[in-house]
């Protein structure tokens, strides 16, 4: 029987293979310290690749992870051994667009952990429970945007959507009182 394409986690790792924004989708590693030895084992066997242009595949543990990096920052995507390597490839190019929109270009550790909300809500877009959602970096980043939005904002600095969506809200709240 035929399965959708899935994905077993996302990492974000600095410089020094440390956790910056990671997401699990599979009971591979079913406690924190398994993960954490996850994450330092694929860091260690791809840290002395050159993965800055575009983004390398390999093979480890039975896994297909397609990784790719920028300044102090590490883009990991996992998936099965039978799963398509151009499709963990696709979904990790949008992770990373979706990530240089929502940063404005300044994609490091630093600007990455300011805007931790925002890179998780990506995350939340992309994929949920290992399956694929999006992997249009606009897209992703679009509605990573429109979420965000200060609800608090005046109507005139919303898009059309958001303000619905606020108005929405208030008429929610007005009624549950």
């Amino acid at each position: 029987m035929e399965s959708c394409p899935s994905v077993k986690n996302i990492l974000l790792l600095d410089a020094e293979g440390k956790r910056v924004a990671v997401k699990y989708y599979s009971d591979d590693w079913p406690t924190n310290n398994a993960k954490e030895a996850f994450e330092k084992f694929i860091f260690a066997k791809t840290q002395k690749t050159n993965a800055r242009t575009e983004a390398e595949i390999t093979m480890l543990e039975n896994n297909i992870i397609v990784y790719k990096f920028v300044q102090d920052l590490h883009f990991f995507i996992t998936g099965g051994e039978d799963e398509n390597e151009l499709i963990l490839a696709t979904v990790l190019q949008g992770f990373f667009d979706a990530v240089g929109l929502l940063l404005r270009g300044n994609v490091d550790k630093k600007e990455a952990l300011e805007n931790l909300d925002l890179i998780l809500l990506c995350l939340d877009e992309i994929v949920d429970g290992g399956i694929i959602l999006e992997t249009d970096g606009t897209v992703i980043a679009g509605k990573v945007a429109s979420n965000s939005m200060d609800a608090g904002a005046p109507l005139s600095e919303q898009t059309l959507t958001q303000a619905l969506a606020t108005a929405r809200e208030h008429l929610t709240r007005s009624l549950l009182k």
